[in-house]
């Protein structure tokens, strides 16, 4: 797949170098900005119980409904369930495919976690776009505005008015979990992708590899099943999840870094290296480009409902 280089990484001294000290800055700065993200923005503070649920904050119930409606009103969800479907087994025959072909070690690159990642995406969206095609066949269409907006703290509530916004809570609690797969997802994929088309493969040719159909596959079809994807469903796309993008692959960084300091085998990535001369340089560099792979996809979703809000005034499924 991309190009390995062995070393002998288990000794004392490979580890204590003024160059890893810097790796560890570039990697661990970003955990700790990410891990500051989540406690301001999605910390327990912000949490709240069903029983103090507000007027003003019965929005947040809208993450189930974000989850499995097409951002268009006139696009039925069972074509979004139907796409995903396909996708996830697209997704997961390429991913048989590459293990059989290249065997486990695949597991140790960032594309096989990249890859892993989004094939979960779509298995996940696709059981909440059947469950939400089956709810709204059973409410006979209704949407955010008469079915979520419900006396949802009112103690009158009878017990079977209770038990459904029990289940719209457990509901929205999933969507919102679907939210931040899928916002760490394209920001995944997308750094793979470029890192691999604009650094590892030229290099590759340079050398005279010559790549297959699968790794060519596993490199742009994750990118194309996600930005149809985006363009139909109808998911927010907050700039502060980043944050689970970083702690994806800062958690990459960390597992390779514990694995070569048990085992002396290869990295699969030269760039990983931290014998190499520039590898604070290329730590950094990788760590920045965090920051624009995040920003396309958080462009392309504003573009997606500036155009529909121009295009389809009338059926255009609004952002929170």
């Amino acid at each position: 797949m991309e190009l390995t280089l062995t070393s002998d990484t288990t000794s004392l001294i490979y580890w204590l170098t003024w160059k890893f000290l810097l790796c560890m800055i570039w990697v661990f700065t970003p955990i700790i900005i990410a891990s500051y993200l989540i406690w301001k923005y999605e910390g327990f503070k912000n949490i709240k119980t069903y029983e103090e649920v507000t007027q003003q904050e019965r929005a947040w119930y809208l993450y189930d409904y974000e989850a499995w409606m097409p951002s268009i009103k006139g696009i039925h969800p069972i074509w979004l369930l139907a796409f995903r479907i396909i996708s996830f087994c697209l997704l997961l025959a390429a991913a048989v495919a590459d293990v059989a072909t290249h065997g486990t070690d695949l597991f140790f690159y960032y594309t096989q976690w990249t890859l892993t990642l989004v094939t979960f995406y779509f298995a996940f969206g696709s059981l909440l776009s059947a469950y939400g095609c089956f709810r709204q066949h059973k409410t006979c269409d209704l949407g955010p505005d008469q079915e979520y907006y419900l006396p949802l703290t009112n103690e009158n509530n009878t017990p079977s008015q209770q038990a459904k916004n029990h289940f719209l809570l457990t509901a929205a609690f999933w969507g919102y979990v679907f939210q931040i797969v899928f916002q760490m997802t394209a920001g995944a994929v997308m750094l793979t992708d470029s890192v691999y088309w604009t650094v590892i493969a030229p290099f590759l040719t340079i050398v005279g590899y010559e790549m297959g159909f699968l790794t060519v596959v596993v490199h742009s079809l994750n990118l194309v099943l996600l930005l149809v994807d985006t363009t139909l469903n109808r998911l927010c796309f907050p700039w502060f999840r980043i944050s689970y993008f970083l702690l994806f692959t800062a958690f990459y960084v960390l597992f390779e870094w514990i694995l070569h300091a048990f085992v002396a085998t290869w990295w699969p990535y030269p760039f990983l290296d931290l014998s190499v001369k520039y590898a604070p340089l290329w730590y950094l560099i990788v760590a920045l480009w965090h920051l624009p792979c995040y920003s396309f996809f958080l462009l392309v979703v504003k573009l997606k409902y500036y155009i529909l809000a121009r295009c389809f005034p009338q059926s255009y499924q609004s952002l929170r």
